[in-house]
C-alpha cells in the first residue's frame, strides 16, 4: 500500500532518482579527474604522508700523529630517542623499556611526564650498535633510533692536551678538536626513505645528497716520544713528590712541536668525573719566571755588541752585588769568570753586570728576537704570550733581573722555541703543531750565526764539564748542551714564596748537528731537592736520550774504538 501511495505522487520518485544518479555521476568524475588528471598530485599527498628525509651522518675527521697512528677516530654509535606523546599511550611497558636502558622505572617515568608536551626527547645516546638493536626489538611505541658517531682518543691521556676532545654532538671543545673544529667538521648528507605511520622504515628510496667526512689532521708530534715524554715525566714527578709538570721537544729544523706532555692529565675517553685542573695544557697556558734558563740569550745579547768575547772575563769578587737596596747573590763564590764559566757556575752577579755593561735594550732585543713576549703563531686555544717588559726608562735593578730570568713570564713552549733558534745558527723558524712536508723550513736570521755556535759550546760545556750543574742531563754517546734554572715562584700576596719553586732545565742535542730541542719544567717539587740541575736535568737526559735513538741520530760522542767499530761495520769489514 505504501509503495502505491508513492506512485501517487510520480514527481517526487523523480527528484529522488535524479539526485542519487547526480551524485553518482559527481563521484565518479571526481575518480576519473583524480587518477587521470591530478595523478601527479595525489603521488604527492601521499608522498608527503610517508616520504622522509633522514640525514645520513658524517663522521668527523681522523687526527694522527706524524707517522699516521691515530689520535682521535670517530665510531659509529646509535642514539635512541622517544616521542612522549605516543609512549604515554603505553605506560604498560615502561618498566620493561627501563629494564632494557639500565634505568630505574620511576626515573624513566618522571622524565617521560616532565617531556609530555613535547614530540622528542633523547633516551640513550652513543649506544653501541648492538646495545641499541636489544631495546629497538621491543618493538615499543614511540622509541625510534637515529646513527651518530662517538669520537674515540686511542692515546688516552698520553696526548689529551694536545689533542683535546669534542662534546656528545663531536663539536671541538678543547685542544686541536677545538683550534681546527671546522676542518674536521663533516657534511651530512640526505637519504629518502618510506615510512609508515610508526615510522617504521618500509623502504630505503635513493641517496640525495652523499655526506661528506671531515678532512683528515695530521699533527706534528710522534706518538712514540709522546709516550717516552710522558713515562719519564710522570717518574720525575712521583720522585720528587712535585704538583705538576711539562715537557715539550722541537724539531730544531723545522720548529714542529715533537712531543707536548703535561701532568696531570685525564682520559678523554672517561671525563665523568674530571677536575677542570687537569685538563689545563700547562706548556702553553701556565706562564712563569724563567729564571737562568735565559743567561745563554743575555750572553748572545753581550757578544752581539762587540764588547765582549767569549774569552772575556767578569769579576764576580765574593758573590755578592748591591744595586740600590737590592742585593744579588750567587749560591756559590766564583771570584773572576770568562763567559763560559759564568754560564757554567750560573753567576747572577756576573750575568748583571754583563748587563749593566752593555744595557738593557740590547738584552731586550735579543730576547725578543727569539720569541719571548710573543704569539707562537699556533692559535691554540687559551694559550698565553707571556710578558716581555719594556721599561720607557729602564733601572739598573729591572737590568739585572731580566738578564738572569725574572721580571719576564714564558711558556715552556716559547723557551722550548728559543732553544731551538740558538741551536738552528740563530734562525727563527716558525712553530707547528701540523706535519710539514719539508725537512728543513726557512727561517728569519735574528742571531748572529757565529754567536749562536759560540753559545751553544758554552751550554755544551755546562753539561760536560765538571762544576757546570748540568751533569745528570748527559746523554751517552751525544755531545748535548743546555742550562738549568730554579726559580721562586710568585705568591699570591705579592713578592716570591720562601720555600716554592719551579725546577727548569731546557736543552739541544746533538751539539754538532742540532736535533731536537727540549724543556723540562717541574712545579713545587716537595722532597729530595728543587733545583733545576738536580730535579729537571735528569728528565731532559732521559728523554732526549730515547728521542735521538727512536729518531735514528747518528751518535757523535762515542769512544775512538767504538766509532772504528761502526764505520767498519758499516763498511762491511773491509780495510
Amino acid at each position: 500500500m505504501n509503495w502505491l501511495k508513492g506512485m501517487e505522487h510520480p514527481w517526487r520518485f523523480g527528484i529522488i532518482l535524479f539526485l542519487l544518479l547526480a551524485l553518482v555521476a559527481t563521484i565518479a568524475a571526481r575518480i576519473v579527474h583524480l587518477h587521470v588528471f591530478s595523478h601527479e598530485f595525489l603521488a604527492m599527498q601521499g608522498d608527503a604522508r610517508a616520504m622522509r628525509h633522514i640525514p645520513i651522518p658524517a663522521h668527523r675527521g681522523v687526527i694522527t700523529d706524524r707517522n699516521g697512528e691515530p689520535l682521535a677516530v670517530s665510531t659509529p654509535v646509535l642514539t635512541l630517542w622517544a616521542n612522549p606523546k605516543e609512549l604515554l599511550t603505553d605506560k604498560a611497558r615502561w618498566d620493561e623499556l627501563a629494564r632494557a636502558l639500565k634505568l630505574q622505572p620511576a626515573e624513566l617515568a618522571q622524565r617521560i611526564e616532565n617531556n609530555a608536551a613535547r614530540e622528542f626527547m633523547y633516551l640513550e645516546r652513543g649506544l653501541t650498535p648492538e646495545s641499541g638493536q636489544t631495546v629497538l626489538d621491543l618493538k615499543i611505541s614511540g622509541v625510534y633510533s637515529k646513527e651518530e658517531f662517538r669520537r674515540f682518543y686511542p692515546a688516552g691521556e698520553v696526548a689529551a692536551h694536545l689533542v683535546g676532545f669534542t662534546d656528545i654532538d663531536e663539536r671541538g671543545r678543547e685542544g686541536v678538536e677545538l683550534a681546527f673544529n671546522e676542518w674536521l667538521t663533516g657534511v651530512p648528507g640526505k637519504r629518502q626513505v618510506i615510512k609508515d605511520r610508526r615510522g617504521d622504515l618500509i623502504r630505503d628510496v635513493q641517496v640525495k645528497e652523499n655526506a661528506k667526512p671531515g678532512k683528515q689532521l695530521a699533527l706534528s708530534i710522534d706518538l712514540r716520544l709522546q709516550y717516552l715524554a710522558h713515562r719519564e715525566l710522570r717518574k720525575a714527578l712521583l720522585e720528587f713528590e712535585a704538583k705538576a709538570g711539562s715537557l715539550v721537544m722541537v724539531d730544531v729544523r723545522t720548529g714542529e712541536v715533537l712531543a707536548m706532555v703535561n701532568h696531570p692529565t685525564y682520559n678523554p675517553n672517561n671525563r665523568r668525573e674530571l677536575n677542570p685542573q687537569a685538563m689545563r695544557n700547562r706548556a702553553m697556558i701556565d706562564v712563569f719566571e724563567p729564571g737562568s734558563t735565559v743567561k745563554p740569550f743575555s750572553i748572545a745579547a753581550a757578544l752581539a755588541t762587540g764588547r765582549w768575547t767569549p774569552e772575556s772575563v767578569v769579576d764576580t769578587g765574593n758573590g755578592h752585588f748591591r744595586i740600590g737596596r737590592y742585593t744579588i747573590r750567587d749560591v756559590s763564590r766564583g771570584g773572576l769568570l770568562n763567559l763560559t764559566e759564568v754560564l757554567k757556575k750560573s753567576s747572577n752577579v756576573a750575568i748583571s753586570k754583563i748587563a749593566l755593561d752593555i744595557g738593557a735594550m740590547p738584552v731586550y732585543s735579543a730576547m725578543q728576537s727569539v720569541g719571548f713576549g710573543a704569539d707562537t703563531g699556533l692559535s691554540f686555544p687559551g694559550e698565553q704570550i707571556g710578558q716581555l717588559p719594556m721599561h720607557r726608562k729602564w733601572g739598573e735593578a729591572e737590568t739585572a733581573t731580566l738578564a738572569y730570568g725574572y721580571g719576564l713570564s714564558v711558556t715552556a713552549v716559547q723557551l722550548a722555541h728559543a732553544y731551538a733558534v740558538l741551536a738552528n745558527d740563530g734562525r727563527n723558524i716558525p712553530l707547528s703543531l701540523l706535519r710539514k712536508d719539508r725537512k728543513i723550513a726557512e727561517g728569519e736570521q735574528v742571531i748572529d750565526a757565529k754567536i749562536s755556535r759560540d753559545v751553544m759550546g758554552m751550554l755544551r760545556a755546562v753539561v760536560a764539564e765538571p762544576g757546570g750543574g748540568g751533569a745528570r742531563a748527559q746523554v751517552p754517546g751525544y755531545h748535548v748542551a743546555g742550562k738549568s734554572g730554579t726559580a721562586k715562584k710568585l705568591a699570591t700576596s705579592g713578592g716570591y714564596t720562601q720555600d716554592s719553586y719551579r725546577s727548569l732545565f731546557a736543552g739541544v742535542g746533538p751539539v754538532d748537528n742540532p736535533r731536537v730541542a727540549a724543556v723540562v719544567v717541574i712545579d713545587e717539587p716537595s722532597k729530595g731537592g728543587y733545583y733545576g740541575g738536580l730535579v729537571a736535568a735528569p728528565v731532559f737526559g732521559r728523554v732526549m736520550a730515547g728521542a735521538l735513538r727512536m729518531l735514528n741520530v747518528h751518535p757523535d760522542n762515542l769512544p775512538t774504538e767504538t766509532q772504528t767499530a761502526v764505520v767498519e761495520s758499516a763498511a762491511g769489514g773491509r780495510g
